[in-house]
C-alpha cells in the first residue's frame, strides 16, 4: 500500500513538472547595456527572451530601460520602466491568456573590491501593473542582488549572483534565483556570459541556462558634439 502511495504521489509531481515546464532545461537569451552619455548620466538598456525549452517554447519577453545617476565611482541610482509580457502555460493551451506588464522600478547600486573580488550589491523596488486578460492586479515587490565578479585573466572570468524577491503584500515571499557564469571580455566595452540560472518559486524550481551579452559604449563624446553645433 505504501508503495502505491509513493508511486502515486511521485506520478503526480511528475505531471505538475510537465504542465508547468519545471522539468525542462530552458533558456534565456540575454542583452544588456549602459550608455554612458555624461559624467553623471548614462542609459541603461536591456531586453530578454526566455523560454521554457532550449530553443523553443516562448514564456517572457522582459524589456527595460531606465535613467542612471553616477553618484561616484561605485554608487549609481536608477529609475526606470519596463514592459514584460509573459506567457504562463508551458502546455499550449487553446484560448489562453498572455499577461502584459507595465512595470516601474527605483535602484540602487553598491560596489566594492576586496583583493580581486568584485562585489555589488543591488537594491530594487518595483511596482507592477499587470494585464492578466481577465483581470488587472497592482503589485510591489522588493528585490536584493549579491553578485560577485573573480577575472581569471585579462580576458576570462567568473560571475555569481544570489537575489532575493520579496512581495510588498500577501506571501512574503516570491522566489530567489542562484546564479554562475563563465565570462570572456571581447573588448574593453562588452563581454559575454554563459552561465546557469536556478530560479526557485514557493511551489517550483526552473533550470535556466543563460546567454548574455553586455556592451556598455560610452557615448560623451557623440552628445558633446551635438551641445556644440
Amino acid at each position: 500500500m505504501r508503495s502505491f502511495l509513493l508511486a502515486f504521489l511521485c506520478g503526480l509531481l511528475a505531471i505538475k513538472a510537465q504542465e508547468n515546464g519545471e522539468s525542462q532545461f530552458g533558456a534565456w537569451y540575454m542583452y544588456f547595456g549602459m550608455n554612458r552619455i555624461s559624467e553623471k548620466l548614462s542609459i541603461h538598456s536591456e531586453a530578454q527572451f526566455r523560454y521554457y525549452e532550449t530553443l523553443d517554447n516562448f514564456n517572457q519577453l522582459l524589456l527595460r530601460t531606465g535613467l542612471n545617476y553616477h553618484i561616484g565611482s561605485n554608487a549609481i541610482a536608477t529609475a526606470g520602466y519596463a514592459f514584460i509580457r509573459t506567457d504562463p502555460s508551458f502546455l499550449e493551451n487553446e484560448g489562453g491568456l498572455d499577461s502584459r506588464e507595465h512595470r516601474i522600478f527605483q535602484q540602487f547600486i553598491l560596489t566594492n573590491k576586496v583583493w580581486e573580488f568584485l562585489f555589488e550589491h543591488r537594491y530594487r523596488l518595483e511596482q507592477r501593473f499587470i494585464d492578466f486578460g481577465n483581470r488587472t492586479e497592482t503589485q510591489h515587490r522588493a528585490r536584493y542582488r549579491l553578485q560577485l565578479t573573480l577575472p581569471l585573466t585579462g580576458t576570462f572570468f567568473l560571475n555569481f549572483y544570489d537575489e532575493l524577491f520579496i512581495n510588498l503584500q500577501d506571501q512574503l515571499y516570491d522566489q530567489n534565483r542562484l546564479y554562475g557564469a563563465f565570462g570572456i571580455r571581447i573588448t574593453e566595452n562588452s563581454n559575454v556570459q554563459l552561465g546557469y540560472l536556478r530560479n526557485q518559486f514557493a511551489s517550483a524550481v526552473f533550470d535556466r541556462m543563460q546567454i548574455g551579452f553586455f556592451y556598455n559604449p560610452d557615448l560623451r563624446g557623440i552628445f558633446k558634439k551635438k551641445v556644440k553645433s
